[in-house]
């Protein structure tokens, strides 16, 4: 297919430029998402530009507007890298672990990620059996490299390959399997010295390490709370080093108990309400306005700087600020339905037909994250703002596993508590994984046919600025449907003891262990 400026191209579009001006016309091959011939015709270009026009050509623009079909890539994988076990990484060490990741029998919590790699409905099948062992779309083509296939135009998914998920796996991993569970092997800074599954994990310096990034420590002990109290409460005894997620109810005190070791920063979190939309409810003709008014009976300002102590900041979007501008984040999106309104909220709720059977029970696990504090604080807001005791209370669940089970089979009663942390920073995936028709974590089960298109398009959508104002569009559509309300974006929290510096906390929320520094 022949295309001008992205776009497919017939005869009258080509016969202009062929015959006026000065057309330049090669025949290049695309091949594996790659241009084969560019680098000649490019020295073409950059001579006849400086011979008829007295003009340099940047050869890089050029290189831009040769642009990838957005299906089939080509991986190269980096040389000189190894498992902390000795054995190479290479294209079958990446292409044997997402074959495995993606298969159905395996069980992977991350198998939905390789969703968009040809051949995942039939190692991965919604129903039924898997037909196929291996992801068709997946081709290792030399010791190094390997081809990816998608099943739809995606232009930015390799941007998503920084993720967990997409890591490499050792031979080891396939022919002892029980072994590698007991004492996992892998390609970082650091590599296992013991290991208790739900309990504790203790990481030693891989000294053999070939990145740049080495460890500045002699190594980490990860240790597991069911409370988060109780870590904090290590922390200031002096037990503890680090803690990851400071509970809300002790935040007020931890800038005088840590002073500069207190750290605050952004990340890619926001907090969420759901809906149970497969319940009939919940999802009538003028389900919006109900929907719509209970986000503006939330008074945002004031939970997020009574309960959390401005370490969250109310929501105006659907996906976070680390973003920034061109990723695609849009202060303000929401507009007024986030904007609190007691007499919009109760007018919106009444002609929206009423909270169903007059009490919405806003679920949420009671084990970690401080929830029932903040769920305790939304439902006290939307009783004052509709004039009603008991228009909302909360409905806790004991414990995290239990809560997603009850929401994988769909038992519900009422909203809930839906909380994301980017995978990669992307929109997309603030969007896609969340709200998309049957999409991997689209809890609510809300869909719609303009939504879903929109993200198509913006997936197809080659020129990045191009695709996120597209999926902008989309997410116009989810704030017209409050397909989910938006609540707080989550700040990172962490302390740490006077033993360790060099602290900080990456846009996703995690400690950078690497770098911390003892002493």
């Amino acid at each position: 297919m022949i295309e001008l400026d992205g776009e497919p191209a017939g005869p009258e579009a080509l016969a202009s430029l062929a015959l006026t001006n000065y057309g330049h016309f090669t025949t290049l091959l695309v091949e594996n998402g790659r241009v084969r011939g560019l680098d000649l015709h490019l020295e073409r270009l950059i001579r006849d530009c400086r011979t008829l026009f007295d003009a340099a050509l940047d050869p890089g623009r050029v290189r831009k507007l040769a642009r990838r079909d957005s299906v089939n890539y080509r991986i190269t994988v980096k040389d000189g890298w190894t498992f902390s076990n000795g054995e190479k990484v290479t294209a079958k060490s990446f292409v044997d672990a997402w074959n495995y990741g993606a298969h159905l029998d395996n069980n992977q919590k991350n198998a939905y990620f390789f969703g968009y790699i040809d051949g995942y409905d039939e190692v991965h099948p919604e129903e039924g059996d898997a037909t196929a062992r291996t992801l068709s779309g997946l081709k290792v083509t030399g010791e190094r490299t390997f081809t990816v296939k998608l099943n739809q135009k995606f232009s930015t998914w390799p941007e998503t390959l920084g993720y967990a998920a997409f890591a490499p796996l050792p031979t080891a991993f396939f022919e002892d399997h029980d072994s590698w569970l007991a004492k996992p092997v892998g390609n970082g800074p650091y590599q296992v010295d013991n290991y208790a599954k739900g309990s504790q994990m203790s990481l030693r310096t891989w000294n053999d390490y070939p990145g740049d990034d080495k460890a500045q420590n002699g190594g980490v002990d990860l240790k597991v709370y069911t409370d988060n109290n109780t870590a904090y409460t290590d922390l200031t005894a002096g037990n503890l080093d680090l803690v990851d997620d400071i509970p809300a109810n002790q935040i007020k005190n931890a800038q005088s108990d840590l002073g500069d070791r207190y750290l605050n920063t952004p990340a890619g979190i926001i907090q969420t309400l759901s809906f149970p939309f497969y319940d009939e409810e919940w999802n009538t003709p003028e389900g919006a306005k109900l929907r719509t008014g209970i986000s503006r009976a939330i008074n945002r300002e004031q939970i997020t700087k009574t309960i959390f102590q401005n370490t969250r900041t109310p929501a105006t979007d659907w996906t976070s600020p680390v973003l920034g501008e061109d990723g695609g984040y849009k202060a303000g999106l929401c507009g007024d339905a986030c904007e609190y309104d007691p007499a919009e909220a109760k007018r919106l709720v009444e002609e929206g037909g009423g909270i169903p059977g007059g009490t919405m029970r806003l679920g949420y696990n009671a084990d970690t994250g401080s929830h029932k504090e903040w769920v305790d604080a939304v439902c006290n807001s939307i009783n004052n703002a509709l004039g009603q005791d008991r228009a909302c209370v909360g409905d806790p669940t004991g414990t995290f596993a239990d809560f997603r089970n009850k929401i994988g089979e769909r038992k519900m009663p009422g909203p809930f508590r839906a909380g994301w942390q980017m995978d990669y920073p992307l929109i997309q995936n603030f969007l896609q994984p969340l709200y998309y028709t049957d999409a991997s974590s689209n809890d609510g089960e809300w869909s719609n046919e303009k939504f879903d298109k929109l993200v198509d398009d913006a997936n197809a959508e080659s020129d990045t600025a191009k695709a996120v104002e597209k999926f902008q569009q989309a997410e116009e559509v989810l704030r017209d449907e409050m397909g989910a309300i938006p609540l707080w974006y989550q700040n990172g929290s962490a302390g740490y003891s006077d033993r360790i510096s060099n602290v900080e906390l990456n846009p996703f929320s995690v400690p950078v262990y690497n770098e911390i520094k003892v002493g």
